[in-house]
């Protein structure tokens, strides 16, 4: 089967009442996916990018109700090939009679071309008027339900939702309030990139929860990159056996070193004490498995080398600054609209 790399091609529709901080926001967080985590981990990953281009019906500068200048890349007539097109909240308050015409036309147009159409806050009452929503279940901002309920009577309103997603083959995807467009977001990266990326952005964007700080989200990168061959190889082999019992111990076999040499240059050369090493990458794989099976965390801990579950719980939740169940609950949640 041959896998498709091509990029994801997203379409994000300004017209002069768009709110510029949601238009901003989606092009950065989709700009950012199979870009950004290898910037900030040095990891490499396989998700497939994204290419946000804010289109319109003309190119020039416009200023958005709030004075903030957007300027679009393409016109409608220049777009082709998107794979989604989104529509972002926006002013509907001092809209004109035939304002939508152009832009509804478009929708209509790229949706039968197989392009999946998705909304933010009132950008839902935009799809509404191509009359895709009928008969469909939608989300909308509170604000904007009134005028959805009279203007748009044979759409199964459901003003609760974050997410509201229907039509054929799931290809209209409605949202709540303005800042539903994280979720959103996550939602079409974990559609189209794959839910491990989806994950990932969330961690680098901290999107989600903050009670809890910035912990939660954080990725602890172990370096690599230094002059010590010896230190490199024990790296290498810790990274392939850091459940075995006495980890550091089998490092200083490993290296062929005294005890104390080999702690100095551990350390020197990685910034890290050796258990530190070795709990870090622990903690690491505990998070991934938390984040993509259901095992107990009781199992959990003996994968990743602990016999005792309390002592791995603490480590997890010092490391994190949340339990282990907080965590799976907090990151198994992205992505899971996606079937």
């Amino acid at each position: 089967m041959t896998i498709d790399n091509r990029p994801i091609n997203v379409g994000l529709v300004a017209i002069p009442q768009t709110s510029a901080a949601v238009l901003f926001g989606l092009h950065e967080l989709f700009a950012a996916v199979g870009v950004i985590w290898e910037q900030v981990t040095g990891q490499t990953t396989s998700g497939r990018k994204m290419v946000p281009q804010v289109i319109a019906e003309k190119t020039g500068a416009m200023r958005s109700p709030l004075g903030v200048m957007m300027t679009p890349d393409l016109t409608f007539a220049e777009s082709s090939d998107l794979d989604i097109i989104l529509v972002p909240d926006f002013d509907l308050t001092n809209m004109k009679d035939n304002a939508l015409d152009v832009p509804v036309r478009f929708l209509r147009e790229q949706y039968e071309k197989g392009a999946v159409l998705c909304s933010v806050c009132t950008g839902s009452v935009m799809l509404a008027e191509t009359g895709l929503l009928d008969g469909c279940e939608a989300t909308c901002h509170w604000f904007a339900e009134s005028l959805f309920r009279s203007r748009f009577p044979k759409v199964q309103l459901r003003p609760e939702r974050i997410l509201s997603i229907a039509g054929p083959d799931q290809k209209i995807i409605t949202s709540g309030g303005s800042s539903a467009w994280n979720e959103l977001g996550l939602y079409l990266i974990a559609r189209f990139s794959g839910v491990e990326e989806a994950r990932r952005i969330a961690k680098v964007f901290l999107l989600g929860d903050h009670n809890d700080g910035q912990l939660p989200f954080t990725m602890l990168a172990l370096p690599t990159q230094h002059d010590d061959a010896v230190i490199a190889r024990c790296q290498t082999w810790i990274s392939e056996n850091y459940e075995c019992a006495s980890p550091v111990e089998a490092m200083i076999s490993q290296s062929g070193l005294s005890s104390r040499t080999f702690s100095r240059r551990f350390r020197s050369a990685t910034g890290y004490t050796a258990i530190e090493y070795v709990q870090t990458l622990r903690v690491e794989e505990a998070k991934q498995i938390l984040e993509s099976t259901d095992d107990g965390v009781d199992d959990i801990a003996a994968d990743v080398g602990y016999d005792d579950p309390r002592s791995f719980r603490r480590l997890f939740k010092r490391a994190t600054g949340i339990n282990p169940r907080q965590y799976r609950q907090r990151f198994r949640n992205i992505g899971s609209s996606v079937h």
